[in-house]
């Protein structure tokens, strides 16, 4: 018997297995599979394996790195190996990289089939698990194939964090920062008097999702409103790709983190913030993140920040803050802004 959810569903329960038991209460699947990477076999699936249904595992490396085509061909051979067909489900199991890829094989999988997304990494769970955004790096850029689907449920478990790494933890919490930032001045107000150790996660998860909840149900195709959400993402993503295509990878959050930086100072400059704003926000990161050494020669970082997939032509376009509380999209900038404001966060850090 098969039974299918018509709308996703998002849970934030502190025990796994009640998330488990709930969903399974209500549908049934010809096959199940875990779709999950070496570390969450490790550290994670042993909170859930137990409660699932019978199912199989599939287990891929870990790392950004692996986030490609190669990494797909082999979860799609698995999947064609254990003859699953579109009345099945994948159970994905882990951060933001197997969200992604793990989402996207299902999606294209025989034209799609179910999967859920149970997200064990603060970042996957404050803001990549939500939303519907799958896809892989290619060429040396981020998410640069990838397709809108959502999962058939979203459930989420602070109790995972646990397992993580504070390298891990504090990546993710640049995307709480960021939602705060661009959403909602007193949570912003809230969260930065209080170090990372001291964030109430299942308050700020809770705030997270709702928030960006709401910005894809008003713009699920990213045409407007759900743009804000890339604040930090134009001269961060361009950071993390080359530093990946390095072979010196930093985690998301770090790139994310000096991007806002990068980002805040342009914003100050366009008008948009004032400088106590600015300096706030510089203030606060810099107490959660180390410095990042920039690149000597920037040029790498501008022509990757040219192949940003927000540009319209020839045209730079940015999300930024209007005022710590709200945003703006598509606001042009230059190559020399962008220069500028990588010197303002290298002047922060010295």
């Amino acid at each position: 018997m098969f039974a299918r959810i018509n709308m996703p569903q998002i849970a934030i329960r502190q025990q796994p297995a009640e998330l488990i038991s709930d969903f399974f209460a209500r549908v049934t699947y010809s096959q199940v599979v875990v779709l999950a990477d070496e570390n969450t076999v490790r550290d994670c699936y042993p909170l859930i394996g137990k409660n699932l249904p019978n199912h199989q595992v599939i287990t891929i490396k870990a790392g950004e790195e692996q986030k490609n085509l190669d990494t797909c061909t082999y979860v799609w051979g698995e999947l064609t190996k254990l003859r699953f067909d579109r009345h099945s489900l994948v159970w994905i199991t882990g951060g933001g990289v197997l969200g992604d890829l793990g989402g996207f094989c299902a999606a294209t999988y025989k034209r799609g089939i179910d999967f859920v997304l149970m997200p064990t990494t603060l970042l996957a769970q404050s803001d990549a698990s939500i939303g519907g955004k799958l896809g892989i790096d290619f060429m040396g850029f981020k998410n640069h194939i990838g397709v809108f689907c959502e999962p058939v449920a979203t459930l989420i478990s602070p109790a995972f964090l646990k397992t993580l790494p504070e390298r891990e933890l504090r990546s993710g919490f640049a995307e709480v920062i960021k939602h705060c930032i661009i959403s909602d001045q007193a949570m912003w107000n809230v969260l930065r008097k209080k170090p990372l150790a001291g964030q109430d996660w299942e308050t700020l998860l809770t705030h997270s999702v709702d928030f960006k909840r709401g910005v894809v149900a008003t713009d699920s195709k990213e045409k407007g409103l759900r743009k804000i959400l890339n604040f930090g993402h134009t001269v961060g993503h361009a950071l993390e790709s080359y530093f990946l295509e390095t072979g010196h990878r930093i985690f998301h959050g770090e790139a994310i983190a000096v991007g806002m930086i990068a980002e805040a100072a342009i914003a100050a400059e366009k008008n948009l913030l004032n400088a106590s704003e600015r300096d706030e926000i510089t203030a606060y990161i810099k107490t959660v993140y180390p410095v990042v050494n920039l690149p000597a020669n920037r040029k790498v970082i501008f022509d990757l920040v040219l192949q940003d997939k927000k540009n319209k032509g020839n045209e730079i376009l940015m999300a930024l803050p209007d005022g710590i509380g709200k945003a703006r999209w598509d606001i042009k900038a230059t190559i020399e802004e962008i220069d500028a404001s990588l010197n303002y966060y290298q002047s922060a850090y010295t």
